[in-house]
């Protein structure tokens, strides 16, 4: 089959699944990566031959949903390789402005820990453009497994801690600053999620009970305090800004800044603890 036939058979089978523009997109990122192909010799020679079926299978599992970047096993984050499996959710280009913050505000020689570090993107983002000391926590053994291997990709020297972040009665060492994308989707809002995020990323960096929404913040601050941390930074969700508001200030937190993402919604909080 030629490569052309084989996009216009993407275009037709995806069509319901993804936009046109991203259609095309996933296509020349697949012939890349299985062919090495990109899509300027694509455009220059339109009746090349696939040199194999890999884009067929690909096409197969796209058609269920599976996000690409679990097809390739790879993706990119701040500018920076990640290998990424169904042990740890996909980075978001959103996640990269909370990199921005924490960077923009990181004085020298202060020390970070990264809870919920899942595939380490934030982790290791911070520690590659910083000269920070910056460690990594997560419940999961897989997913530190796949940080563990980011972090030797890029480089980057990184402490990592196994624990459940909730069961935990102190952290594992002292840190000026804390930085956490934790779980915050309630269950409620599973309506409002792609089928391939649903069906393929792990659900217990997703979700948390609906009546208890702010679980992980609650106890991170509770824990950053403890350890007299001076600053947190949080991904957070959308719609709780108001309640997340209010258990500031039930803690009696005056300092703190809510950010929009590029996307125009509200999804990060920075909190000073200390003077």
């Amino acid at each position: 089959m030629k490569i052309k036939d084989l996009l216009r058979q993407y275009q037709t089978e995806l069509k319901e699944i993804y936009p046109a523009n991203e259609i095309e997109a996933v296509f020349y990122r697949l012939t890349e990566y299985f062919w090495q192909i990109q899509r300027v010799d694509i455009v220059m020679q339109p009746d090349s031959i696939a040199p194999d079926t890999r884009l067929h299978k690909a096409l197969k599992e796209l058609v269920q949903n599976k996000p690409w970047q679990y097809i390739t096993g790879e993706t990119e984050f701040y500018g920076l390789p990640f290998q990424v499996n169904q042990n740890v959710l996909i980075p978001r280009p959103e996640t990269e402005d909370l990199v921005d913050w924490v960077l923009q505000d990181l004085k020298t020689g202060q020390s970070i820990l990264d809870i919920g570090t899942g595939s380490g993107a934030i982790a290791i983002s911070l520690a590659k453009n910083s000269q920070a000391k910056v460690s990594a926590l997560d419940i999961s053994e897989e997913a530190l497994q796949v940080a563990k291997r980011n972090a030797k990709k890029n480089n980057t020297p990184i402490d990592f801690y196994q624990a459940d972040i909730l069961e935990a009665t102190s952290l594992p060492d002292s840190f000026d600053i804390i930085v956490s994308n934790p779980p915050y989707v309630r269950l409620l809002e599973k309506e409002l999620m792609h089928e391939n995020v649903l069906g393929y990323e792990p659900h217990i960096a997703l979700f948390v009970p609906d009546e208890q929404a702010l679980i992980f913040y609650e106890k991170i601050i509770e824990l950053a305090l403890q350890n007299q941390a001076k600053y947190l930074y949080f991904e957070i969700n959308e719609f709780l800004k108001s309640e997340l508001t209010a258990l500031l200030q039930s803690k009696g937190l005056e300092h703190y800044t809510f950010k929009k993402d590029l996307r125009d919604k509200w999804r990060m909080l920075s909190i000073g603890l200390k003077a």
